[in-house]
């Protein structure tokens, strides 16, 4: 039912949501591509690599090896295109709160990271660090910890007066007892997740999975709300 009223917005907003999509996928494609490219290994680079340690030629791999590591100044490059990506990604959430929330959304969205909700950005920043140490006790904490986490963008969009913490303290309960719901709504998009993984066709599947998923979460959260009780109870460990 969820998905069926994502959908439904989608196809409402004439075309709106389709176009800030578009930019989205092309702005972060362009950044990951430019990122791989600065960061990357080239075959060329590899076989030579390969190729002396094959003929146990321990000095010249080294120095091979030292040839495939970037420089500082493309790594600077290469973690401020990742940043940027962030930024984008806050923007698109906006863009979609906005969109479903009837609250004029405009194409300036997309960029409402750099400025007005910075904190957002922050919030992301902050939940990765969590996740990541949750990850650190095994791969199946850091899911739990993904998914308990998930609804503070939209908490924080929704009461700007919170602090970064409150509202993932705030999203913990509310995902208490839901967390297995949410996975199972992101199963029902698996087969859009490998097909976006399929170069080329991967950007084209993304312009509509990217919005259809965001939307379907926003709308979860939207559910989770008169369940919930208000004023969230900010005691509540991470």
């Amino acid at each position: 039912e969820l998905k069926r009223q994502a959908r439904e917005i989608i196809r409402q907003s004439n075309r709106k949501v389709i176009y800030a999509s578009i930019i989205f996928v092309a702005v972060t494609a362009l950044c990951s591509y430019l990122s791989s490219r600065l960061t990357g290994v080239s075959y060329e680079q590899f076989a030579r690599y390969m190729q002396y340690m094959n003929e146990g030629s321990v000095n010249y791999a080294l120095s091979a090896l030292n040839e495939m590591q970037p420089s500082t100044g493309a790594q600077l490059i290469a973690t401020a295109l990742e940043i940027m990506e962030l930024f984008i990604g806050v923007g698109f959430t906006v863009f979609i709160f906005n969109t479903v929330r009837g609250l004029g959304a405009v194409y300036g969205n997309l960029l409402d990271g750099f400025g007005p909700n910075i904190r957002m950005v922050i919030l992301r920043l902050v939940m990765g660090v969590f996740i990541a140490l949750w990850s650190l006790l095994f791969f199946f904490p850091g899911i739990v910890a993904a998914y308990r986490y998930s609804m503070a963008p939209y908490i924080m969009l929704e009461h700007p007066d919170y602090s970064i913490m409150d509202c993932i303290r705030a999203s913990k309960q509310m995902t208490k007892g839901y967390k297995g719901q949410l996975f199972v709504l992101d199963l029902s998009f698996l087969g859009y997740i490998i097909l976006s993984g399929i170069p080329f066709l991967g950007y084209v599947v993304r312009v509509w999975y990217q919005p259809y998923h965001e939307i379907s979460y926003l709308l979860f959260y939207d559910k989770l709300k008169p369940l919930t009780q208000e004023p969230y109870q900010f005691n509540v460990n991470i």
